[in-house]
């Protein structure tokens, strides 16, 4: 195989191929996300072939999201290093870069839908399965435009492992069976995977990854359940996959729109409460879809909740990547799009269950919506209590000493008074020289 040229960059180019790698991941998020989403329509069909309640036929689609997210099989093999390769190479234009990407979703489910609907009433839900499967055939030509780059962080973490290989086989060659060399191996190995995901033990990411479940149960349900649900108060087969193609079209304008708007300097350092707003919109979205009985009313709540959909879709990794920085941002994505397994696993079966129970849906969505602004509601919790607590180390800081200055990078704070009582000091000795020239 042709040897690939590994770019090389001191920080993200923020343009030139970066903007394929954009183009790469937009296809790989339609042949990926929104096929998976469109499983929604074939619902009926399954739920009647097999005659399976709601609970049962609602494990095909957790499945299909369930091992996307949780391991290295199928789709997961081309969405996560997608998404990853775009961090690596947008910096200031991060936000706008992953609303193009992440848009494929909604404009997949915008065309998908009614063209799925149509291919089951001509070819049955076999023959649609059929076209879709060559259809994602296209993820090889998506991973043909995804070029490596190396930036200046990768590159000194790239040299330290080379140097700790080296001379870990140096060791083995000259003593292999020796405790202490074992001892080395052993310690260089824990030191690279500790540098790779020290993001674990960070209370910032912590706090994020509790949330990500929360959301993750809520947001997934609704892809399942909106055609049965739509079906079920007496709208036609394809006003519910319009109601789905609307839902795709608004995600398009979300996932774009808050992109850019994130971007912008005045909404710069706030994204990630645009990012909590999005999710607590969509839990209110939930809460209000019950009472909703009618196309003309079903049809603003798929406008809403797709607008907000595509918006946090777009900021997942611009606030994960605030957190653990760039240079991680590959494998704490990986951690991110894998906690969403369980999740997505276990709501749609949790949420046909109470159908099934109680006759509606209205305990299922009810159970989503609060889901997802319990997970709004926790990660806004934890940046005031973060934001009280540097407040307070500020103000003592300031009383305990007027020369003490705080600096502040996460969670570690760096005191300068000895910096300034050295200047201080210079500046007394300067002026005795200055008045004794002798």
């Amino acid at each position: 195989m042709a040897k690939v040229n590994r770019a090389r960059s001191t920080s993200p180019p923020d343009g030139g191929w970066g903007w394929m790698i954009v183009a790469g991941c937009f296809l790989v998020t339609i042949c990926t996300r929104a096929v998976t989403r469109c499983i929604s329509i074939f619902f009926v069909d399954f739920q009647t072939y097999f005659s399976q309640d709601y609970a049962q036929t609602a494990w095909i689609h957790s499945i299909v999201d369930c091992v996307t997210m949780l391991c290295g099989l199928g789709f997961a093999l081309c969405y996560s290093p997608a998404i990853a390769m775009v961090g690596k190479y947008f910096s200031r234009r991060k936000a706008l870069a992953y609303g193009i990407s992440m848009s494929g979703s909604g404009i997949g489910i915008f065309i998908l839908a009614p063209v799925v609907q149509l291919l089951i009433e001509q070819f049955s839900w076999r023959g649609a399965l059929l076209i879709l499967g060559g259809f994602v055939l296209n993820l090889c030509v998506c991973g043909a435009l995804m070029r490596p780059i190396t930036l200046k962080d990768d590159q000194t973490t790239s040299e330290q492992n080379h140097v700790c290989r080296t001379e870990t086989q140096g060791f083995q060659r000259a003593s292999p069976s020796s405790t202490w060399t074992k001892e080395w191996v052993q310690t260089c190995l824990c030191g690279s995977l500790q540098q790779e995901y020290n993001f674990l033990l960070m209370s910032d990411f912590i706090v994020l990854a509790i949330s990500v479940l929360f959301m993750a149960y809520g947001c997934s349900p609704l892809f399942v359940y909106m055609v049965p649900y739509a079906l079920s108060i007496g709208v036609s087969h394809q006003q519910a996959a319009f109601l789905m193609s609307i839902l795709g079209v608004i995600d398009i304008i979300g996932n774009i729109t808050f992109g850019w708007l994130t971007d912008r300097r005045c909404l710069k350092n706030y994204q990630y409460i645009c990012y909590l707003f999005a999710i607590g919109m969509d839990g209110l979205c939930y809460l209000c879809l019950p009472m909703l009985q009618s196309l003309p009313l079903l049809v603003p709540f798929a406008c809403t909740f797709g607008y907000f959909d595509g918006a946090y879709v777009t900021l997942i990794p611009v606030v994960t990547a605030e957190i653990v920085g760039t240079t991680s941002l590959s494998s704490a994505l990986g951690v991110v799009y894998f906690l969403h397994a369980v999740p997505y696993l276990v709501s749609p079966p949790i949420a046909g269950w109470l159908v099934d129970t109680t006759g509606s849906y209205t305990a299922a969505f009810l159970l989503c919506g609060f889901s997802m602004i319990f997970s709004s509601v926790l990660l806004g919790f934890a940046r005031l209590v973060k934001k009280m607590r540097k407040t307070q180390l500020q103000f003592l800081a300031k009383e305990s000493d007027p020369k003490l200055q705080l600096w502040t990078n996460g969670s570690v704070a760096y005191s300068v008074a000895r910096e300034l009582d050295q200047k201080d000091g210079e500046s007394v000795a300067i002026a005795m020289l200055g008045s004794n020239p002798a």
